[in-house]
């Protein structure tokens, strides 16, 4: 039995709320690949990221593999982690963990102040905006309404919304929300500082609940069973960074636009779509290596890229998922076929979808976290299996970090100059 099994419906999402754990010293790893039997790590120990891979997927069937996650997996604690930006299956996977958990309710605290993700009375804020009024509102599998209450209309089950002054309270608190209802309710919690999160982690630890949330509420909760006696010792390989950027996020175009130019490798969106083989991308990165210098490959480098990539998908008649996967696709076997030819001194995923091919490309099922971060939700990792088990990763999601990141991420690999 694990002390806590965290549930994410992507990659990245499982690493940055895993991170929670393993900065306070507990054994952390993630299972990456979805598909993949978990074999890298045993079968207990203090905390397991498990990637369900489900963001995009038909809610009944993202609910389906939620309840498989957390039915196949014994823990003392099921933390069901969810976008911080609200997109996604996450009503209905929530509800499934909460039935598959038998918990006595879902607590539900999507905010991670320190990235400018907030809840206050029931509405959920990135950087100061209502989510659903932000580029997260336009995805596929974005929000509909920035009330997390509204959001939960869709299941047959009592919601109720508590504020951070009133979680501790007779009437209006966490056990007053359970004592009302006879079926285990959803209750969502206000937080507008990293210290409310602390505060609603606090009020909850008498109670059976399923813990809801990003990053953020991960860095609080209570792990029963386990001592926190991991130590990492960091050593990187010589050479240069290699990145693979998949995001298409505005956050993530930023980032590549303070890489220098020269370290940028961009790939053929339409090519890729057509299946196409980028050789010359491959090359030019292997080059870049081989002299220690970081390359990053990317097929989206500014939005006109990004619109060229969608025009030769609606050409060739592909819904938006089919031209997802033959970009992930194509971005992964050029990041393989790079590591064939040169071992980096690191490797940054970036894009969730992304991540997993790469990490699939290269026989890799599981991560093993070192509790070191290059910033908030963005932490360092190592291969528990593969062909590369030297190499370490960070992975990022694409609406994370500063204009900054991405270059500061190479850097923690590398003190060569791009």
């Amino acid at each position: 039995m694990y002390s806590v099994i965290v549930v994410a419906d992507d990659l990245t999402g499982a690493m940055d709320t895993s991170q929670g754990f393993a900065a306070r010293g507990y054994e952390t790893a993630v299972v990456a690949d979805p598909e993949a039997e978990i074999g890298a790590v045993g079968e207990e120990g203090a905390v397991l990221g498990i990637n369900t891979d489900t963001r995009y997927d038909d809610a009944d069937d993202a609910a389906r593999s939620v309840s498989e996650a957390v039915g196949a997996t014994p823990a003392r604690t099921v933390y069901k982690k969810i976008d911080s930006t609200l997109r996604g299956n996450f009503v209905a996977e929530v509800d499934a963990a909460l039935n598959a958990a038998e918990s006595e309710l879902a607590l539900v605290a999507p905010a991670f102040p320190s990235i400018g993700r907030t809840t206050e009375r029931g509405i959920h804020y990135v950087d100061g905006t209502p989510v659903s009024e932000t580029e997260y509102g336009d995805d596929e599998k974005g929000p509909a309404s920035s009330s997390i209450r509204e959001l939960f209309a869709s299941v047959d089950r009592p919601v109720e919304t508590v504020s951070h002054a009133a979680l501790g309270s007779d009437d209006n608190g966490i056990a007053a929300a359970v004592e009302r209802h006879d079926r285990p309710p959803v209750v969502v919690c206000d937080a507008v500082e990293d210290d409310h999160l602390a505060d609603i982690a606090a009020a909850a630890d008498g109670f059976d609940a399923l813990y809801v949330g990003s990053g953020g509420l991960a860095a609080h909760v209570p792990v029963r069973g386990s001592e926190p006696d991991f130590e990492f010792s960091r050593q990187f390989p010589d050479g240069g960074a290699l990145g693979v950027v998949g995001s298409v996020s505005a956050t993530t175009l930023a980032q590549l636009g303070r890489v220098p130019e020269e370290a940028v490798v961009p790939l053929d969106g339409p090519a890729l779509v057509a299946g196409e083989e980028p050789d010359a991308a491959v090359e030019r990165a292997v080059r870049r290596l081989n002299e220690g210098r970081p390359a990053v490959l990317t097929a989206a480098t500014d939005e006109a890229a990004i619109e060229r990539t969608h025009a030769a998908g609606r050409e060739a008649e592909l819904a938006s998922p089919a031209v997802r996967e033959r970009v992930a696709n194509g971005l992964a076997s050029a990041a393989a076929a790079v590591l064939d030819e040169e071992t980096p001194s690191g490797l940054l995923l970036t894009g969730g979808d992304v991540a997993v091919s790469v990490i699939r490309e290269l026989g890799a099922t599981t991560i093993r976290l070192t509790g070191e971060e290059v910033e908030a939700g963005i932490p360092l990792g190592t291969f528990a299996d593969g062909g590369t088990p030297e190499v370490p990763l960070v992975t990022k999601a694409g609406g994370f970090g500063s204009e900054e990141t991405i270059v500061n991420c190479l850097d923690v690999f590398s003190e060569n100059d791009a």
